[in-house]
């Protein structure tokens, strides 16, 4: 079984995006994801959408290394998002890289216009080889798993997918189980950590944890093979893991040691059977199948 093996973003964010890539490359791994937009008002914000110098040194440093970009993120559907206006130039940016997925978050109580909006994202990216990817989350509007799976249905676009995180899955009590049942062209990708396993009580800390206190693959108290028991076998994965330490570590140091965790967690799944998947009722099925 091989998962080809992607950097996250977050696992070395204070690098930039082309330190990202050539650390992905001189690390070892498959693939590398970038942040052209950041997650929070405190992150850096680079230069990273459209044509500009960080870009095009990002692109060369992709063809000098070999690397490829899987993902690039992050895209929040709010209440006054308007999918073109907002977010095409980071598509083309995306496509001009080389990505294949984008990560996607849902910030809008209004359901119906969240699938509106998803669902035109989907199309929009289409049009430059993207698949947008919603990654659901405790403190966001798309919880859990199956919060996530009713807004695909509702959207109801093929070029959707839906991105498992293993410390969301896990704080949102979302079943493996429950991945059996749904559409396996949804799941693009996923991304793997640990963390401790008491969850947390409060929003605050669960941010927290999520942002920048996880843990290596394996060296937690969290399940995180029990997802991929039921997902195809050469799923690209990536190591999402940004890890506090008493003394800092390098970003290179903290990379290939997050590859090594990962590449030991994961030969714990070689030759165990995978519980055969249900079939998905036709009301799964994608509308325009």
């Amino acid at each position: 079984m091989k998962h080809p093996l992607a950097l996250s973003a977050l696992t070395v964010l204070e690098l930039t995006p082309p330190e990202m890539v050539s650390c992905a490359a001189e690390t070892g791994y498959d693939l590398v994801g970038l942040r052209l937009i950041p997650a929070t008002p405190e992150e850096r914000r680079y230069p990273t959408i459209g044509r500009t110098r960080m870009v095009l040194e990002t692109r060369k440093r992709l063809d000098e290394t070999g690397m490829k970009v899987w993902d690039v993120e992050i895209l929040r559907l709010k209440p006054e998002t308007s999918v073109t206006a907002d977010y095409e130039a980071f598509l083309e940016t995306g496509a001009f890289l080389g990505a294949s997925q984008v990560l996607v978050a849902g910030n809008d109580g209004d359901r119906s216009r969240l699938a509106d909006n998803f669902a035109a994202l989907a199309e929009l990216a289409q049009s430059y080889g993207l698949t947008p990817n919603m990654e659901f989350m405790p403190w966001t509007e798309v919880k859990d798993l199956a919060d996530a799976a009713d807004l695909l249905h509702q959207a109801g676009h093929p070029n959707s997918g839906l991105l498992i995180d293993s410390i969301h899955f896990d704080r949102s009590a979302s079943s493996a189980e429950d991945i059996a049942a749904l559409p396996p062209e949804w799941f693009r990708y996923l991304q793997l950590c640990d963390a401790v396993a008491e969850r947390p009580e409060t929003t605050e800390e669960l941010l927290y944890q999520a942002r920048v206190g996880r843990l290596l693959p394996g060296q937690g108290g969290l399940n995180i093979l029990a997802p991929l028991r039921y997902l195809p076998e050469e799923l690209p994965i990536c190591i999402e893991a940004p890890v506090v330490t008493n003394v800092p570590v390098p970003p290179r140091e903290r990379a290939a040691a997050a590859l090594e965790a990962a590449r030991t967690t994961l030969s714990n799944l070689d030759g165990v059977p995978r519980p055969s998947r249900a079939p998905v009722p036709a009301a799964s099925q994608n509308k325009e199948d």
